[in-house]
């Protein structure tokens, strides 16, 4: 089981990083809101983009058929695959039928949910990370800790030492420009010895059977053109209908991650070059389940753009790893939960539900209220701590009935006033780690609004 509290507290032992990653997102949250704002349409843009989503899980099986027509018209092979197991041993028959001894991977979140680096390393075949922060954290042997920025949660001076020891670099050198040099000059014998590459997959349209990945590096492109196979990965939910539709969210994708105007690379992949061979890889692994809950389907609405995570407090100050989930933040909390509801039991809980994650969201995903009815969920299955569930049904009681509310608030507040300070701010009182109680006031709102209204 992953406890969010108890994971957040090792981040938050460094308090300088905690403080650096707070400002470092918030600093990306601020970009999106001025490339949202650039755009008079925007709120029509993310209007349109819910309502095409909306269609196509409505319809997704006809979508996916239509899809599958197109692709195999096109020339490219179509694998269907129903969970994470099936999706490593297809690609591992594919690379193993062809002798493939080294592959080209570029940032596939799908491929990180499936664990296929470590599957298809201890078969033998050699899985290099072409995306920069995605190679920093296959040296580190760590998952990603953001879905677009996967190493945002370290300093460029423990790149640089990652990088001495892994590359060979000047010690000391922390230079952003010489660092992204070397990893270059490191990948490209990558990219010229790999025998397959594989990619992940932004946006398939149904209408023409082709897919886009989006990239800022060009490593996608660069891996694709030179090896012979080419592997796409795709989760169910990555169809649009029609080619014209592919405008609306590549103007939201890149605004919405990075507040960029659109993403360097938008590659467009139809079918095989001459010579080669071309692969779809289309999974399942939950979605079909996650699309059945009538409360949380539109979480498949997901585009991966991370703006949710950049606005969150909560993940903001706790990192990445703290989740334990491939998707992290507050889309991850509401779509761990139904892979595993009791190993992922915490995260929804680790939200304030304020709203923020909701608001920029391109798609319009009613994050918060689906944490909140995965609180719900989770209480009434019985998975909340025994003393914390015991304390809310307290607190529900107290809450519920205002005789016993005024009683209580004025009961504790004088308590509290009386009581010295160090039996409140205390190790035993978790709240109190990271903050000081206030002082209580000498009376409640309403007794002060029933003493001066007029």
């Amino acid at each position: 089981m992953i406890n969010h509290a108890q994971e957040s507290q090792k981040f938050n032992q460094d308090a300088q990083r905690t403080h650096w990653h707070d400002e470092t997102l918030w600093f990306v949250r601020n970009k999106r809101d001025k490339a949202a704002k650039a755009i008079p349409e925007w709120e029509e843009l993310r209007e349109l983009a819910s309502q095409i989503k909306a269609n196509v899980l409505s319809n997704l099986d006809d979508y996916l058929i239509e899809f599958e027509k197109n692709a195999l018209t096109n020339g490219v092979k179509v694998h269907w695959v129903s969970n994470a197991e099936e999706h490593n041993q297809i690609i591992y028959n594919i690379l193993k039928a062809r002798g493939v001894r080294c592959m080209a991977k570029s940032k596939s979140m799908l491929t990180e949910e499936c664990h296929l680096n470590d599957f298809l390393i201890k078969k033998g075949i050699e899985v290099v990370d072409t995306d920069l922060g995605e190679r920093i954290m296959q040296f580190l042997d760590e998952p990603p800790s953001h879905i677009v920025m996967p190493a945002i949660h370290l300093k460029k001076e423990e790149i640089g030492e990652l990088f001495h020891e892994k590359l060979g670099t000047e010690q000391g050198a922390a230079d952003p420009q010489y660092l992204t040099e070397s990893a270059r000059q490191h990948l490209r014998s990558k990219f010229l010895g790999a025998e397959a590459a594989l990619t992940g997959v932004n946006f398939a349209i149904a209408e023409t059977g082709g897919f886009v990945v989006c990239t800022n590096e060009g490593n996608a492109d660069l891996g694709v053109h030179l090896a012979p196979i080419h592997i796409a990965s795709m989760g169910i939910e990555k169809i649009i209908p029609k080619l014209h539709h592919l405008g609306v969210f590549l103007r939201l994708l890149a605004r919405s991650a990075t507040g960029q105007p659109i993403t360097s690379y938008s590659s467009h992949f139809l079918k095989p070059k001459q010579g080669s061979e071309m692969h779809i890889v289309i999974v399942d692994n939950g979605r079909t389940e996650q699309l059945g809950r009538k409360d949380f389907r539109k979480s498949l609405y997901c585009i991966r753009c991370g703006a949710c995570m950049n606005t969150c407090p909560v993940y903001r100050r706790s990192g990445g790893h703290s989740y334990g989930f491939t998707v992290p933040g507050p889309i991850g909390s509401i779509l761990s939960p139904n892979m595993d509801l009791k190993k992922y039991s915490t995260l929804p809980f680790a939200s304030t539900l304020c709203g923020s994650c909701s608001d920029v969201c391109p798609v319009k995903i009613d994050i918060h209220e689906q944490l909140y009815k995965w609180r719900q969920i989770i209480a009434k299955e019985g998975l909340v701590p025994p003393l914390k569930a015991q304390g809310l049904k307290v607190l529900n009681r107290i809450l519920s009935n205002p005789s016993l509310y005024k009683i209580a608030g004025r009961t504790g507040r004088g308590l509290l006033r009386i009581s010295p300070r160090f039996l409140v701010n205390n190790p035993l009182n978790t709240w109190t780690k990271q903050r000081e109680m206030p002082q209580p006031p000498k009376e409640s709102f309403r007794e002060w609004y029933v003493k001066n209204r007029k």
